[in-house]
């Protein structure tokens, strides 16, 4: 066992711990996540039997970012446990802006490439914003293309990006009510806190909440928070939501993720969220630990995007 996992393990023990003397429930993203990969195993497995083509996930990495390398990585690995085909395209960071775009389109026009991604962040010379743009909506199975965002804002059958769409599965798969609920989400990035707050408010078995969406220059945000039945916590600040923020029986969903030292595991640091989960977990109803919580669904979310663009249930 790696270092790694050896922390992991140490953080997890220590969470489950805490939830014992507590009378909440731990929401499981790495149990759920599990058990989605066997769903999808399940359905290539038929595809497979009826003659039909492996579902084919492509990876673009421009670089040598180690937390992306390390995502892709984890992402190729999903995509062997449930059977798909994934390829994994590597590029130096001195690419041009061009020779990306016309990377993107050899597999805009590869009909064995069932959808694709760009691992994110990119070179500074390089726009963020063309690159997602120059994606076949109908591949874009991160669900970042404004086609796709446009498509869920207005309800339409869509690509949704995958931490959201983790979100979501989570609240479904645990039952959580959010009709007429008071939904507070912490962040407006295009990745995370604009879509799930969009997803929350549209008419839909897991919608009809009454969302409110808070940034860096929302006034009183600890008095708006205190009136979340559900707060999804995504402003990338170290354990910015306090005991005192939360109500009694609130959801909290943490998406944060942050490496910070610590002289309680052998490796010598732990991950923790934007959640201070020893003041807030007491308080809950429900809540994600980190890690374990909503990364794992973000990942298994990219293979229930990648299975529905290679049966064609979007486009």
């Amino acid at each position: 066992m790696n270092k790694e996992s050896d922390s992991y393990s140490d953080i997890n023990q220590e969470i489950v711990m805490t939830y014992k003397q507590h009378s909440m429930e731990l929401i499981d993203g790495k149990k759920t996540a599990a058990i989605i990969k066997e769903e999808i195993a399940e359905q290539v497995i038929k595809i497979k039997s009826e003659g039909g083509k492996m579902p084919n996930l492509a990876v673009i990495i421009v670089g040598d970012d180690g937390a992306s390398a390390t995502y892709v990585a984890a992402k190729i690995k999903a995509c062997e446990k449930v059977g798909f085909i994934s390829t994994d395209i590597k590029l130096p960071d001195s690419i041009t802006e061009y020779e990306l775009l016309e990377e993107i389109d050899k597999l805009n026009n590869n009909d064995e490439v069932d959808g694709f991604i760009v691992q994110l962040p990119l070179p500074k010379h390089i726009s963020e914003h063309k690159v997602i743009e120059a994606i076949d909506p109908k591949k874009d199975v991160d669900g970042f293309h404004p086609v796709n965002v446009g498509r869920m804002a207005i309800g339409l059958p869509s690509y949704v990006s995958a931490t959201p769409a983790g979100i979501i599965e989570l609240l479904q798969r645990y039952n959580i009510q959010t009709e007429g609920k008071n939904c507070v989400v912490l962040g407006r990035s295009n990745i995370v806190g604009t879509p799930v707050s969009i997803l929350l408010s549209r008419k839909s078995e897991t919608g009809n909440a009454t969302v409110t969406l808070c940034h860096s220059r929302t006034k009183n945000i600890k008095e708006i928070c205190k009136q979340a039945d559900i707060l999804i916590a995504a402003i990338g600040q170290e354990e910015f939501v306090t005991g005192d923020m939360v109500k009694k029986g609130a959801v909290v969903i943490d998406v944060g993720i942050h490496r910070v030292k610590s002289d309680k595991t052998k490796s010598g640091w732990k991950l923790i969220g934007d959640v201070n989960f020893d003041e807030v977990a007491p308080k809950c109803s429900f809540i994600t630990p980190v890690p374990g919580g909503v990364g794992p669904m973000t990942i298994v979310s990219l293979l229930q995007n990648t299975l529905l663009a290679a049966q064609k249930k979007v486009y």
